[in-house]
């Protein structure tokens, strides 16, 4: 097999050629990462080995073309890519010995990246494409694969599956190493397609892009059949009754009556998001007996237990035990989860290991209702749980043909701590402000509601958007980058149960509310003569009744968070100045303002801050201003409905025009963390009105 893709006669030059390969090898990428049965978020890697030239020297070189670090191979893009001088990486090869320090010479690797081609820094896995002399390589993290990688006798599963086709390497640690191991293998048998790596996953290659590709997906596809013709039909053992699945709306009712509490608990150490599961493949393995033997395993291939964690929380109460008793267990569960982990910490750390990052679990097993996964923000909440159905895929498969043995807990602990994976951590940018929080913004169809969720969106907030016009409240949660950024909510804040199922629902959408900002609004512009008993009642449905019952349902919820959090108000100069034809509307607002500082008084002992936002004349992009109010206001002041903004800039101390990004910026200011002893405020934002400032 050639080290690079050898040209046909006639073939382009050479740069265009490189180019072809290039944008092959992403077209596979893409390919491959599409499905996460093949290789899960942001695992695996490829690459292609292309002629290329020295742009100083002139003399040819082979350029090694890899998925870099972090990518993700579904949306792999060409700055993904390391860049690296194939022929100078397997230099190093020279230099290394068995006693060598792995974490050196992956440092050497780094000095093989190409200036010339800038692009992402290059992954661990990196030594493992450059030292296979084939020109395309793939190693892939596919679940029917690590199952065979995973059993207790995996290699003897494999020659059974493969014959010589495809070869095993015992487990090692991801590296040079193992790259070394890998290319060794390859040449004393040049008739492999490929190897699976025990413990952790596939790798293959071929002399064309296409060639690599059909290698991976046939290794897959036998391992499948093979899983499908002769493994056992029932993997995870007899059912258990006591864990059958609750139905779908009753399941999901306790997974979001159980979600604060169990955030709560899983952000002991660091604040973090969560994702609820309750895919077929999660219910039907804790419905059996075996999860409570695999579960403690944890999970075996370094992508997932990365994800993961060393393994998962199991609640070990059935689904219909009363309320009170699973919040009891789970708390008595997770404080023995740490108290293990933190030995699991003691038993492997050395003088050189990194501070311990946290002993709350990632991934929360719930028999009959379940799976709650967490992390730092909804996406890593997100993945980590596919990981861990990647992982119950794996266990179900290795328990067909054999039995499940993951790597122990000495090499997990030795891949969570590395000083690799520490760097590759501190690259991270670090979090925005807001980042791990739960806003609920009502009203968030327009105007002050949507830039203010935009605001809070942009400093890392997760984002409920619930508005009365549901359309709306969708276009919002689009615009803010969907199921993972946030969430569309169609909700009447006048209506109790609406309320409920809004919180309910923001609570199985992220796992809890940490923030709830109450700007739903209307008005209504009438002489008191004029006024009728319904203007009156909905006025104050929406904005006394509403800002009450969203106040009281998030409470609850951040009450048994048990992590504090913010109540803003958008309340109104109306509050405290009086004016004509405004008997409802500016009631209502004055209730608004009491309700501040009634709950600031009760709920600071919870850690909740209450603090309100006083703003006037907000013209532009408002709901209310265009649904009738501005005409109204308009001919009452005599100024024509399009002057209106500039009208009531022109009676402040600052002659400014309010905008709903000002109300915004004030909310943020409020909960973004800088003023974390303030409660019970009501901030001016309204470019400065003497009859306005809070007394």
């Amino acid at each position: 097999m050639s080290t690079t893709a050898v040209p046909p006669p006639g073939a382009p030059p050479a740069g265009d050629r490189a180019e072809a390969e290039i944008a092959a090898l992403l077209q596979r990428s893409n390919q491959l990462g599409a499905d996460r049965r093949v290789t899960n978020y942001a695992g695996g890697n490829t690459s292609c080995k292309v002629a290329d030239v020295d742009p100083v020297t002139g003399a040819p070189r082979t350029l090694l073309a890899v998925k870099g670090s972090g990518g993700d191979l579904g949306t792999l893009r060409r700055e993904g890519l390391a860049f690296l001088d194939a022929d100078r990486l397997r230099l190093l090869d020279a230099r290394w010995t068995p006693e060598a320090d792995d974490d050196d010479m992956v440092r050497l690797v780094e000095c093989c990246r190409c200036p010339d081609r800038p692009g992402a820094a290059p992954s661990i896995d990196t030594a493992m494409h450059g030292l296979l002399d084939a020109p395309h390589v793939d190693h892939l993290h596919p679940d029917a694969v690590i199952a065979f990688a995973t059993a207790a006798d995996g290699e003897a599963l494999v020659r059974r599956c493969f014959g010589n086709e495809v070869g095993w390497v015992p487990w090692q640690r991801p590296g040079f190493a193992l790259g070394r191991s890998i290319a060794e293998l390859a040449r004393r048998s040049p008739s492999l397609r490929g190897v699976v790596l025990g413990g952790h996953g596939l790798t293959t290659w071929g002399d064309t892009s296409d060639a690599a590709r059909d290698a991976s997906l046939e290794v897959i596809r036998r391992c499948e059949r093979f899983i499908a013709e002769h493994g056992r039909p029932d993997p995870f053992g007899a059912a258990v009754a006591a864990g059958a699945p609750l139905e779908p709306a009753r399941r999901r009712a306790i997974a979001a009556a159980l979600a604060p509490l169990v955030r709560g608990l899983c952000s002991t150490d660091r604040r973090m998001v969560g994702h609820f599961c309750d895919d077929d493949a999660v219910l039907e393995f804790l419905s059996h007996e075996a999860a409570t033997r695999l579960v403690p395993l944890g999970t075996s291939c370094p992508d997932h237990f990365l994800r993961t964690k060393v393994r998962p929380l199991l609640l070990d109460l059935p689904p219909g035990a009363p309320f009170e008793a699973q919040v009891e267990r789970l708390r008595e569960l997770h404080a023995q989860y740490r108290d293990d982990y933190a030995a699991y910490y003691a038993r492997h750390a050395t003088p050189d290991t990194p501070p311990m990052r946290g002993a709350d679990p990632a991934i929360v097993l719930l028999p009959g209702i379940g799976m709650w996964s967490f992390g730092p923000d909804k996406q890593t909440a997100r993945v980590a749980g596919e990981f861990y159905v990647n992982a119950i895929n794996v266990m179900r498969g290795a328990e067909a043909l054999s039995r499940y043995l993951p790597i122990d807990d000495a090499e997990k602990f030795g891949i969570e701590y590395w000083a690799l994976e520490e760097a590759k951590l501190r690259r991270l940018p670090p979090p925005r402000r807001l980042a791990g929080r739960v806003a609920l913004v009502t009203g968030a169809g327009s105007g002050i509601g949507l830039a203010t969720a935009r605001a809070l969106a942009a400093e890392g907030a997760a984002i409920v958007a619930a508005d009365l016009d549901a359309e709306a409240a969708a276009r919002t949660a689009a615009e803010l980058g969907g199921d993972d950024r946030a969430v569309a909510l169609g909700a009447d804040v006048s209506d109790e149960n609406a309320v409920d199922a809004a919180v309910e629902s923001a609570c199985l959408a992220f796992g809890g509310v940490d923030l709830v900002v109450n700007n739903a609004g209307l008005s209504v512009s009438a002489p008191l003569t004029e006024t009728t008993a319904e203007q009156w009642d909905l006025q104050y449905g929406v904005m006394a009744r509403g800002s009450f019952l969203v106040s009281r349902a998030a409470a609850r919820a951040m009450i048994a968070q048990g992590l504090g959090g913010d109540i803003v108000y958008v309340v109104s100069k109306n509050a405290l100045v009086a004016g004509p034809d405004n008997v409802a509307y500016g009631s209502a607002k004055a209730s608004q303002a009491h309700q501040v500082r009634l709950l600031a008084a009760e709920l600071g002992r919870h850690g909740i801050r209450v603090n309100g936002v006083n703003p006037d004349g907000v013209v532009r992009g408002s709901g209310i201003f265009a649904g009738g109010w501005g005409a109204r206001r308009a001919a009452i002041y005599g100024v024509p409905e399009e002057e209106l903004g500039r009208y009531y800039a022109s009676r402040t101390l600052l002659g400014i025009e309010v905008l709903p990004e000002h109300v915004a910026a004030a909310v943020l200011a409020l909960c973004g963390g800088e003023l974390p002893v303030t409660t019970g405020v009501l901030v001016p934002v309204d470019s400065g009105i003497p009859a306005a400032f809070p007394r």
